[in-house]
């Protein structure tokens, strides 16, 4: 089947490393990349696209199968010529003229090329590693000779749903953002699939997300002719693995399909093409569409019959209701309440994904409208619970069809939770808890009170939070589903409320009873979040690095996500910034996904911060747009982002802007997470910006009550970043020894505690309140070891910041008398900064003195250099860096 080229979508990175790899061939001369992907991944899309937007000149050979063993025949391409018959003779004929400009060579399907060619690129790289030239092989693997060929890989992966969107569009065709999850998922997001079916299946499928998609028409050609190939034994082992579904035992296959031999069978389908050669005994469809067009030759009741003999030789009991289920094609109220029973279990257990398909398998089975409803519902909400957005939004206009019940409401609050949209889950969960009896049902009361737990928490209202668990445990039990999920989150509640002690035996207390299985992997995130806010970081980070990935104990990404989003945050506070910003990462691949927002503001806010502190200040916006983009009612989701904000503010000495953006927390009541010191780090920052503008007795008034909470909970981070703080208002008050008792309490709260940022940022605001006291010697002590810390860190900025504190300071300028036109060190900084561009706030905020002062410094300047403007100082400054060019 022939397939248009539709564009190329979604692949602006790889484009981006491309294009790098290209320019990079100036100065480092012959380079080769291998791009790798599976079929109808979009290379031959990514490659056009390429050498159409860099513009340079191309060699471009397409290598076909059938020319495998014909010497030369991709250097014909390549040449436009009968080629030389000898490697080196062919790469000097390449090679020829390519010195001016970078150049492409590009190979597609490089597995199947002639080694001939392979050689003279080979050979190219080696007698011309002078040429600017980047060769580009694209494969579906990496054989040894093309590995051999090129520096590394760039492996290409299936497209996100945006860019199915995307594809569709440039197809014509209109898809719901629900159809288009549903496609990606299917497809793996495969633009050569995804594209057949859009012009395979008639419009109206496109509106039915609940309704299961075939195979593509390709996939089912190949599949028929590659069984046909397989021989009996190996149709028979592909048709059993179909069945079985993914992670099928090879055992439980040779039963299915009555087969004496299976290493024979496998041997045989392996030949055929449809499994991947590796791992040898546990056979992998080279796609999952390859099971789904295996299932369809086999036609309905072939299939039916192999699922109920499959129920009878698989021990789990997920799996056997799964292929009784699938073995029914009509309504069966006896097997769907066993069903429904199982999934109940399951959800028990915290093993949400298996309760949703059972759920929906109990759904499909049922007669009765009402119950029938009723299960679909649950399995929507286990699928917002195992972290699975994009699957429970495929579902969402259906149960929106549905008559309102106490637990419809529920589950889509949930959803609207996991999704930030803080209004629509007010809404829905007030309105569940208003027409729900909990006398007749106290599991559905007690399901909603645990989703007003999940409210309560992201909108950071410790006292609600405690209720609504209370509540939870006192419907459902102890010992319930809801009931441990809710327990595991009441300790954070009594965290956020600055009850540290109390959330601490909480979670002591249910660590002791929910060592195992899913539920446990809820219990150690929240034990973990407490550590990252109770100034336990090692603590922290032990319990959070053992849940960060659902699959190992078969629980959610919603809690994955969590404890990816406060290891990254203990990892950033520890210094341990490469460690952070790979688990932000992986936070973001998780959070794409899985369609669940809720956590992209904490993860993008300590992005954020690295990036400022490393000088990326692209990167830095970036991370701070990508928070605020999702930022919408909750406030743990809002207050990262301000942060973020913020922090890139206060490292451009825009202490106007950081006041305007976090001024608005200085409003908040008693009973906001707002108000606690020791949860959101925010006070010191807007003290910061007040003091830096003179607004001392606001920094007064905003510092003294988080001072007293700080010292009433013994927070010791907290108490450290208010009493450097009241340090530096201290210094411009011009009181030296309370100042240098504030910074020395700070120091003292930091001793012990593995928090290098916090250490780093406290004596640098010591050194420098010291600076502007004229205590030049004691100043640069402590500069100099922040300097230290922060270049342990690898914050550049803050680097350069030390730096120009330390001459500034003039401690270590050569010593003796100046001449009459030289500049103090001092003046010298000023004359540096004001060169640069920046304006007398500017340089005030960066040197920690008044505007007045950089006028007074700037007049002087003037006269000793004979000057009159900014300007004349800007070109003087550019001359004298001229000969150092």
């Amino acid at each position: 089947m022939i397939i248009e080229r539709a564009g190329c979508v979604g692949r602006e990175h790889e484009l981006a490393e491309l294009e790098q790899r290209l320019v990079a061939t100036r100065t480092s001369g012959a380079a080769a990349v291998l791009v790798l992907g599976d079929r109808g991944i979009g290379k031959t899309a990514l490659l056009r696209a390429f050498v159409s937007t860099t513009g340079a000149p191309t060699r471009h050979a397409q290598a076909v199968a059938w020319e495998r063993h014909e010497a030369g025949a991709v250097l014909r391409q390549l040449l436009r010529r009968e080629p030389p018959l000898h490697p080196s003779h062919a790469a000097d004929r390449l090679a020829a003229g390519l010195v001016e400009q970078p150049t492409l060579i590009v190979v597609d399907d490089a597995e199947v090329a002639d080694d001939l060619s392979l050689n003279a690129l080979r050979s190219v790289r080696h007698r011309h590693p002078e040429i600017p030239v980047l060769i580009v092989l694209s494969a579906t693997h990496g054989a040894p000779r093309l590995i051999d060929l090129a520096d590394d890989a760039l492996r290409i992966e299936g497209l996100e749903a945006s860019a199915i969107v995307e594809l569709a569009a440039l197809r014509g065709r209109v898809l719901p953002p629900s159809m288009a999850a549903a496609l990606t998922r299917h497809t793996d997001g495969n633009p050569r699939d995804a594209l057949a079916l859009l012009d395979e299946l008639p419009p109206a499928r496109w509106i039915r997300p609940d309704r299961e998609l075939p195979a593509p028409g390709h996939i089912r050609a190949e599949v028929t002719c590659a069984l046909a190939d397989a021989g009996p034994a190996g149709r028979a082992l592909a048709e059993a693995l179909a069945v079985l579904g993914p992670g099928a035992e090879l055992g439980h296959a040779a039963a299915l399909g009555a087969l004496d031999d299976p290493l024979a069978a496998l041997d045989d389908l392996r030949s055929s093409g449809l499994i991947d050669p590796r791992p040898i005994h546990e056979p992998r469809w080279r796609t999952p569409l390859i099971a789904t067009a295996v299932l369809e030759t086999m036609g309905a009741r072939d299939a039916a019959e192999a699922h109920r003999r499959a129920a009878q030789i698989v021990t789990d009991p997920v799996a056997q209701m799964r292929h009784l289920a699938a073995a029914t094609p009509v309504p069966d109220d006896d097997l769907a309440e066993r069903i429904t029973v199982l999934a109940i279990q399951r959800g028990e257990d915290g093993a949400w994904a298996q309760a949703a398909d059972l759920f929906r398998d109990a759904s499909r089975l049922t007669s009765n409208p009402a119950p029938r409803d009723e299960r679909l519902i649950r399995s929507v909400d286990a699928l917002v619970a195992a972290g699975d957005c994009a699957g429970a939004g495929a579902l969402v206009s259906t149960v929106e069809g549905m008559r309102e019940t106490p637990l419809r409401n529920a589950a889509l609050a949930y959803l609207a939770i996991v999704r930030g949209r803080a209004n629509e889950a007010e809404v829905r969960l007030s309105r569940a808890w208003e027409i729900v009896n909990a006398t007749r049902d106290p599991a559905t009361a007690a399901l909603i009170a645990q989703r007003h737990v999940l409210h309560s928490l992201a909108q950071c209202r410790g006292a609600d939070l405690i209720d609504w668990a209370d509540r939870a445990i006192e419907l459902a039990g102890p010992d319930s589903g809801a009931g441990i999920e809710a327990a595991a989150i009441r300790g954070l509640g009594f965290a956020v409320s600055g009850r540290f002690a109390e959330a601490q035996a909480a979670y002591s207390a249910l660590a002791s009873t929910v060592r195992h299985g899913a539920q446990a992997q809820r219990v150690q995130m929240g034990h973990g979040w407490l550590g990252v806010l109770n100034d336990d970081p090692d603590e922290a980070r032990s319990r959070l690095e053992g849940v960060t990935d659902p699959w190992v104990l078969g629980g959610s990404t919603r809690i994955s996500l969590w404890a990816l989003g406060w290891l990254a945050r203990v990892q950033f506070l520890t210094g341990e910034w490469d460690l952070a910003m790979a688990s932000v990462a992986r936070g973001r691949l998780l959070a794409a996904g899985s369609g669940i927002v809720l956590v992209t503001p904490l993860l993008e806010w300590t992005a954020a911060e690295i990036h400022v502190l490393r000088g990326e200040w692209e990167s830095a916006s970036e991370a701070a747009r990508a928070a605020e983009a999702e930022a919408q009612g909750y406030e743990i989701m809002r207050v990262p982002t301000l942060l973020a904000r913020a922090h890139l503010a206060e490292a451009r000495s825009d202490y106007a802007g950081v006041r305007r953006i976090l001024a608005p927390f200085a409003q908040a009541g008693p009973g906001s997470s707002l108000a606690e010191p020791g949860i959101w780090p925010w006070a010191d920052t807007l003290a910061g910006a007040l003091i830096a503008d003179g607004r001392l007795d606001e920094a007064d008034q905003l510092l003294a009550p988080h001072e007293r909470r700080a010292a009433e909970e013994s927070h010791h981070s907290a108490q450290a970043r208010l009493a450097a703080a009241r340090g530096r208002w201290h210094g411009a008050r011009g009181e030296l020894d309370q100042a240098r008792g504030s910074f020395d309490a700070a120091l003292a709260q930091l001793d012990g505690l593995p928090l290098r940022y916090e250490q780093a940022r406290v004596t640098f605001g010591y050194g420098q309140t010291l600076r502007r006291a004229g205590q030049r010697r004691d100043a640069e002590v402590m500069l100099a070891t922040a300097r230290d810390l922060w270049d342990a860190l690898g914050a550049r900025t803050r680097v350069e910041a030390a730096d120009r504190e330390l001459r500034a300071g003039g401690v270590r300028a050569p010593q003796g008398p100046r001449t009459a036109g030289e500049l103090t060190p001092q003046e010298e900084t000023v004359a540096q900064l004001v060169a640069s561009g920046l304006s007398n706030r500017e340089v005030a905020a960066r040197l920690f003195i008044s505007p007045k002062t950089v006028q007074f410094h700037l007049t002087r300047i003037y006269a000793k250099y004979g000057l009159r403007s900014r300007t004349e100082l800007a070109a003087r400054a550019a001359e004298h860096q001229e000969p150092h060019r």
